[in-house]
C-alpha cells in the first residue's frame, strides 16, 4: 500500500497545479493520471490556449486570471521555455456589447492595462480582419496565448524534482463506505491518502454519477487549423493577437509555431463521452468554421485545412468552477467544471484548493456543489 498526506487524480491542468500548490505546503503528494499529463483526450490537451483578463462585470475570475498569468509567467521564466506568447487579446464588438463593455469596466477599475480602439483604428492596426457588424474593439495588450500542453507537462516534470511521487494509473470508482481512506487502481495497486482531491475534468460525472450527473455535462467542441498565405506574416503574432467575437461565440488564435491559424465556434456542442466520443471533426462544423473565416479574414477564404481536433468542455450549469467536498466524504475534493474557460486559471485554482485543504481560506459559495443544478443557464464566458 502506498501512503500519503494528499492523492490528486488527474494531472490536467486543475490536477498539476492542485499538486504544485499542496506540494509548496509541505505535504507529501501523489499525482495519478490514467493516461498522462496533459495527454490528448484531457479538456488540457492541446498547443494552444488563450489567457485573458476580460470577464465582463465578473471581478473575481479576472483577479484570479491576472494572477495565474504571474505564475504562468513564473513557470515560463523557471524552464526558460517561451509557454506564454504575449499576443495581446482582442474583443470585437457590434452595436449591442453589454459583456464588452462590462468587461472594460473591470479592466479599469483593477487597473488593468486596456485600450478602445475605434473601427478606423481597428481597420488601420490589423487589416486583415473584416469589420462588417464591428464597430469597435477592447484592446487588452499583456494577454495572450498559453503553450497548454507544454507547460501542464513541464509543471508536473519540475514538481517531480522536487519531490512529488508522480504515477501512471487508472483508478478504480470509490466504493460506499463511512469514509474514504484509500483508493485501488485498475492494476491492484491501494492508494492510501489522508485528502483526496478528484480533478478529472470530464470523467469526474463518470467516477461520481450519483452526485455529478447532470451537473457536469461534457459536450463535444470542434476546433480547426488554417495555414495562411505563403510568405503571409499577417495571421501569426504579433501581427495577429487572440481574438473573441462575443456576439458570435467564436474566437481564434494566431498561427504559433507554424501550426496554423486557429478557429473555434464557443457554442456548447451536443453531450460527448470522453472515452468513446470520436475525435474526428464533422463536415458541417468544417462548413460554418469556413463561413465564419470568409466572412472574418478573407484572406483566408480558401486557405488550407492543416489539422482539425475534438475535444470536451466539461460544463457546469453557468460556467462557474465546482471545488468543494463531496457530500459524503469530508476528506474528498471534487475540483473541475472548467466549462471552456478553466485552463488560464490553473494556478488560482490550485491555490484556492490547497487552502481550503488546510482551512485557511474561506469558501466561494458559486463553487460549492449546492451551486450547480443540473440546468443549463451559461453566464460565464
Amino acid at each position: 500500500m502506498l501512503a500519503y498526506d494528499v492523492a490528486v487524480i488527474g494531472a490536467g491542468c486543475f490536477g498539476a497545479w492542485c499538486a504544485h500548490e499542496l506540494l509548496r505546503q509541505g505535504r507529501r503528494v501523489l499525482l495519478l493520471d490514467a493516461y498522462g499529463p496533459a495527454h490528448s483526450r484531457a479538456s488540457s490537451g492541446g498547443e494552444t490556449r488563450i489567457i485573458r483578463m476580460g470577464y465582463g462585470a465578473d471581478a473575481l475570475y479576472t483577479r484570479w486570471s491576472l494572477g495565474s498569468l504571474a505564475e504562468w509567467k513564473a513557470l515560463a521564466a523557471r524552464s526558460r521555455r517561451p509557454l506564454f506568447r504575449r499576443s495581446g487579446m482582442l474583443w470585437l464588438a457590434g452595436a449591442r456589447a453589454e459583456y464588452v463593455e462590462q468587461t472594460e469596466r473591470t479592466l479599469a477599475a483593477l487597473a488593468i492595462p486596456h485600450q478602445r480602439l475605434s473601427r478606423d483604428a481597428l481597420a488601420a492596426r490589423f487589416p486583415q480582419i473584416a469589420l462588417d457588424d464591428v464597430e469597435w474593439a477592447l484592446w487588452e495588450p499583456g494577454s495572450g496565448v498559453l503553450m497548454a500542453r507544454q507547460a501542464v507537462q513541464q509543471l508536473v516534470a519540475e514538481d517531480v524534482r522536487r519531490g512529488l511521487d508522480y504515477r501512471l494509473a487508472a483508478v478504480r470508482p470509490p466504493r460506499d463506505s463511512a469514509h474514504l481512506d484509500a483508493l485501488t487502481c485498475a492494476d491492484g495497486t491501494t492508494i492510501a491518502a489522508d485528502t483526496f482531491v478528484f480533478a478529472c475534468g470530464p470523467w469526474l460525472p463518470k467516477l461520481f454519477p450519483d452526485v455529478l450527473e447532470g451537473r457536469i455535462v461534457p459536450s463535444r467542441q470542434e476546433i480547426f487549423f488554417f495555414a495562411p498565405p505563403p510568405g503571409d506574416a499577417a495571421f501569426a503574432a504579433p501581427d495577429m493577437p487572440a481574438w473573441f467575437h462575443h456576439p458570435d461565440l467564436v474566437y481564434g488564435l494566431p498561427d504559433i509555431e507554424q501550426r496554423g491559424f486557429k478557429l473555434s465556434i464557443d457554442r456548447h456542442g451536443p453531450a460527448f463521452d470522453p472515452d468513446t466520443g470520436s475525435r474526428l471533426a464533422s463536415a458541417e462544423g468544417l462548413a460554418e468554421a469556413r463561413a465564419y473565416l470568409a466572412r472574418r479574414f478573407p484572406r483566408l477564404a480558401r486557405a488550407a485545412l492543416t489539422e482539425t481536433r475534438v475535444c470536451q468542455y466539461e460544463n457546469t450549469a453557468n460556467g462557474d468552477f465546482l471545488i468543494d467536498t463531496h457530500p459524503q466524504w469530508p476528506n474528498v475534493w471534487l475540483v473541475g467544471g472548467g466549462s471552456g474557460h478553466g485552463f488560464k486559471h490553473g494556478p488560482a485554482v490550485g491555490a484556492y484548493v490547497a487552502q481550503r485543504v488546510a482551512g485557511t481560506n474561506a469558501a466561494e459559495a458559486r463553487f460549492s456543489l449546492a451551486a450547480k443544478p443540473p440546468l443549463r443557464a451559461r453566464t460565464v464566458y
